[in-house]
């Protein structure tokens, strides 16, 4: 097995830039365990049979979360697959905002916009046992992978899921809203994993990746209740842009960087 995920980290070097840990993950997912499991007890196993061809799908740019069907984010681990966008490790930053925001206080009502598999409503009902929250999202696919992991991680008495056009549809007031919106402008280049695999209607968002922003922001004073925040994911050139908009709807903004010190989430309260 050492062999094998040499010459597996070797192959992947050229399209991942995290060729060790996707073969490890790739080959945990063939033993049927956890790569922590495999990196103590698995290294000197005989390969399983099923790891070549886990292989090939990544060498294909497969996103490895969909090959393994999971994604570990925040404190919890998450089902996706083709229709969901993968969780990323920099949309944290959204929940640690919202924390830096609430301090000792817990939001009440939650509102994730584009929910996706649940990803940040889900994690954020983990972070605040007493909150109770609504994930929206306009693909069906998504809210089967949300309803599903709400269910498996034992949240889905407080969680709900529905159809939806971003707020349009959305009544109330909420301490705490979220939404990872699509952001990338339709010329920008992606890599193919993304490209190729991931939802496109979760990844572009018009010809300067602006277009939703103008959707979600001018709802944001009607829902947030007082003493709320509205945290929005952005893409690291776009911190101006969003601020500006979020101004002109009487908002106040915050800027959070993720762990590679990139503009990647907008506070508005």
């Amino acid at each position: 097995m050492r062999a094998a995920l040499a010459a597996a980290t070797a192959s992947l070097t050229p399209l991942s830039a995290t060729p060790r840990l996707d073969a490890e993950l790739l080959m945990a997912h063939a033993l049927g365990t956890t790569r922590n499991d495999l990196l103590l007890r698995h290294l000197d196993a005989p390969v399983p049979e099923t790891f070549a061809p886990l292989l090939e799908r990544r060498l294909a740019h497969e996103p490895i979360a969909y090959i393994t069907g999971t994604r570990a984010f925040w404190t919890i681990d998450l089902a996706v697959g083709p229709g969901a966008l993968v969780p990323r490790a920099d949309s944290e930053t959204l929940i640690e905002a919202a924390i830096a925001h609430f301090g000792a206080r817990a939001p009440r009502r939650i509102l994730d916009l584009g929910t996706g598999p649940g990803t940040l409503l889900l994690a954020a009902l983990d972070q605040w046992p007493q909150a109770t929250g609504i994930g929206v999202d306009a693909s069906e696919a998504a809210l089967g992978y949300a309803r599903a992991n709400a269910d498996a991680l034992g949240l889905a008495p407080r969680a709900a899921f529905a159809t939806g056009d971003w707020a349009a549809k959305i009544e109330g007031r909420f301490d705490l809203i979220l939404a990872n919106p699509p952001y990338i402008g339709t010329g920008e280049q992606l890599p193919a994993e993304v490209r190729d695999h991931e939802p496109a209607s979760a990844l572009f968002a018009g010809a300067d990746g602006l277009d939703d922003y103008r959707r979600i922001v001018p709802d944001l004073p009607r829902l947030l209740a007082s003493g709320g925040a509205a945290v929005l994911e952005i893409g690291w050139t776009q911190a101006d842009a969003v601020t500006g908009l979020a101004s002109q709807h009487g908002l106040a903004a915050a800027l959070f960087r993720d762990l590679g010190g990139r503009p990647r989430a907008i506070l508005l309260t």
